[in-house]
């Protein structure tokens, strides 16, 4: 019955992945202006990475400034937060409809289609036996990530190091908005997962997040992975990071909790918003990668 233990292990395991990345929320919320980002858009709007240290109130004593902060500063945060997770929004439903991008969208849907057809002679060749240990070995990994980034993030904000907070504060936007694409589209597929139902991974069967397609832990590992790979793009760190998503998106499969096309399309999909993401809102003073991201976009 291991189907029936997905929908307690999945929101225990979005639950801890946001107490990990929050741990150090609680002194952020001071009016200033970005250190996520350079360019578009995010869940978390234009967040000062120095705002992060709680500096003592003018007034001595040794309090957060924050507590001391005026009513229409925090509403002005607030609405900031969400006119940026709006534009983030807004770009990564337009993103597929550039003209640049519309022959990478033939490339996924004829993929996706191909696997739709085929998904239950591959299902048809995965063991049937382990599903438990597989089920584990995915969430393990997935939780050891999120710890690892969650650290990361940390040390960033304790020794003021920009590029680690960049990363953490890149990690927590990118995930949000990974979730605000991955729950809609989990409503309207409503697909069976492989030994669910008549075991054909139909569609529109479920209303309900718990469902087969996008496969979840494979879009926010893509996601994760894909951050920290672009702002650390040192070998051992992506071999770190993609090891990570094979070992997740191999053991998911291997425990037939998703199809073949549910994995493809949550990978695109995990990769392509971590991208989107981070291009968006990296310092070019802080990484090579977005230095030439910013020049090749500033050319005409």
């Amino acid at each position: 019955m291991h189907i029936e233990r997905i929908g307690l292990v999945k929101p225990l395991l979005a639950g801890a992945t946001a107490v990990l990345f929050t741990v150090a929320a609680p002194g952020q919320m001071t009016p200033s202006t970005t250190a996520l980002a350079s360019t578009d858009t995010s869940i978390v709007p234009t967040l000062q990475v120095s705002a992060l240290r709680m500096d003592p109130s003018p007034q001595g004593g040794g309090a957060s400034g924050i507590a001391s902060e005026p009513e229409p500063n925090k509403s002005r945060f607030i609405t900031r937060m969400l006119k940026r997770g709006l534009q983030d929004q807004k770009g990564l439903y337009v993103a597929p409809f550039k003209p640049s991008n519309l022959k990478w969208d033939a490339l996924v849907l004829a993929g996706t289609g191909a696997l739709i057809a085929t998904d239950r002679r591959i299902e048809n060749q995965v063991p049937t036996s382990h599903f438990q240990a597989y089920q584990n070995t995915s969430n393990i990994v997935v939780g050891g990530l999120a710890a690892s980034l969650a650290g990361v993030w940390i040390y960033g904000l304790k020794t003021d190091d920009p590029r680690a907070k960049e990363m953490g504060n890149l990690e927590i936007e990118a995930l949000s908005n990974a979730f605000l694409v991955y729950a809609p589209m989990q409503f309207i597929a409503g697909r069976q997962r492989p030994g669910e139902g008549n075991g054909k991974g139909d569609f529109w069967r479920h209303h309900a997040m718990n469902t087969s397609f996008p496969a979840g832990h494979a879009m926010f590992t893509w996601t994760m992975a894909t951050v920290v790979a672009h702002e650390y793009p040192k070998p051992w760190v992506k071999v770190l990071a993609y090891g990570a998503i094979s070992a997740v998106s191999v053991s998911r499969m291997l425990a037939r909790d998703h199809w073949a096309s549910d994995m493809l399309v949550g990978s695109v999909l995990g990769f392509s918003i971590g991208r989107h993401i981070f291009y968006s809102r990296c310092d070019p003073e802080l990484t090579e990668a977005c230095q030439r991201h910013s020049r090749n976009r500033d050319q005409p």
